[in-house]
């Protein structure tokens, strides 16, 4: 079975994500994906090269993600134009993941997709898991966590779709607002319902 794992900024979801990974899930993560798509030689890094030119590379051929991020920052077109380069190349290379880890024998694959609703990626998977934190409690946490006024780290939850939209699109929730071990008996009476098998 293939699993979606997602959740809002600072619902805890990485930590659910290494739960599984302890319990020997394997867990193919979009952000890892991401990285690895635009590595040197990669075909991604060449087109994105193509696009916005050699100066958003450094000087030892990696991505420049600080000068990419101000190109595209204020224009939503290239934004776009590099969505549709990377996007499609992180698919393909966590459905090359998925298909090793089938043929090496695991019954049930995680993959944590922090957008996966936002960019209609539910086809990818066969249930999907929401980790989910009351608001109040995803403020605090984002503010604590990275240091954020009130103001900023509720800018940075309103970029998001809004947590109860995600809890309506949900096949299956646990709520990360308590403590850990109440996750942690969410998450183990989860994979028992569901009969999940590493």
């Amino acid at each position: 079975m293939i699993i979606g794992l997602t959740g809002g900024i600072a619902s805890g979801k990485s930590t659910v994500s290494s739960l599984l990974k302890e319990k020997g899930f394997t867990v193919i993560d979009a952000d890892i994906a991401a990285r690895a798509v635009v590595m040197p030689g990669q075909p991604a890094l060449l087109k994105i090269v193509e696009v916005f030119g050699s100066e958003i590379l450094a000087l030892d051929g990696t991505l420049n993600r600080e000068k990419l991020g101000s190109i595209i920052f204020h224009d939503e077109s290239k934004r776009k134009q590099l969505n549709d380069i990377v996007h499609p190349a992180v698919r393909a290379w966590m459905l090359s993941e998925k298909n090793n880890a089938i043929e090496a024998g695991h019954e049930t694959i995680i993959f944590d997709i922090p957008l996966l609703f936002e960019s209609k990626l539910t086809w990818m998977a066969d249930r999907t898991l929401l980790i989910y934190v009351e608001p109040a409690v995803q403020l605090k946490r984002l503010m604590d966590r990275n240091g954020y006024t009130e103001q900023e780290a509720a800018a940075r939850i309103q970029s998001q779709m809004p947590i109860n939209e995600k809890k309506a699109l949900a096949d299956d929730i646990i709520d990360n607002s308590g403590t850990i071990e109440k996750t942690i008996e969410q998450l183990s009476n989860w994979i028992t319902r569901l009969g999940l098998d590493s």
